[in-house]
């Protein structure tokens, strides 16, 4: 619905993503204001990787554990023309994991004016810029993250203003960014190399 608040999970599912703590600081902000949040909606895109699982039956039965299943949407991986629209539909994007190289996720949502709470590690520390793209999250505790995401999601214009703090972060990742930095590298290397030859 327009008027529901949408926190998007898109990635593999599997435990080093995390994909549980989105139910879990979902169900967390439910109960402590149920009428605030009566129109939260939780968007799971993406399907198991690894060991042939089928169905992501543990999330299923941990959503109706939690009792937010009524609440609970369940997509299979998608082109990425449509999970741009799931990205923009999204109020915030969940990046959770235990450990990220990058954070391609992050920035793909950030790239479609989607604020991101994620885990502060790896390369979710350089994907997202914290207070201004997003929220970086230390450790793994879902009511750490239902805290971050009530912050965001029960001030509009704060939530405004990091949508638009989060358009801007992208564009440091795009081809022609990405590849200035990287002349930039060579460059400075090979400067360092002419200078200690002399």
């Amino acid at each position: 619905p327009q008027h529901a608040q949408v926190l998007l999970f898109a990635g593999r599912i599997q435990p080093l993503k995390a994909p549980d703590i989105l139910l879990r600081l979902a169900a967390d902000l439910q109960r402590r204001d149920p009428e605030r949040y009566r129109d939260l909606v939780v968007v799971i895109v993406g399907w198991p990787s690894g060991t042939c699982l089928a169905e992501p039956h543990h999330l299923t039965r941990l959503a109706r554990q939690l009792g937010i299943s009524d609440r609970t949407r369940f997509v299979k991986p998608v082109g990425q023309t449509e999970l741009a629209e799931w990205y923009r539909a999204a109020d915030l994007a969940l990046v959770p994991s235990f450990s990220e190289s990058f954070g391609l996720v992050a920035v793909e949502a950030q790239a479609c004016g989607t604020p991101v709470v994620a885990a502060k590690v790896g390369g979710l520390v350089t994907a997202v810029r914290d207070g201004e793209s997003g929220i970086l999250v230390p450790g793994h505790d879902p009511a750490d993250y239902a805290s971050a995401c009530a912050w965001l999601l029960n001030d509009p214009g704060r939530l405004e203003q990091m949508r638009l703090g989060a358009r801007k972060h992208a564009t440091e990742f795009g081809w022609g960014a990405t590849a200035d930095r990287i002349v930039g590298v060579y460059s400075d290397a090979l400067a360092d190399r002419w200078a200690s030859r002399r």
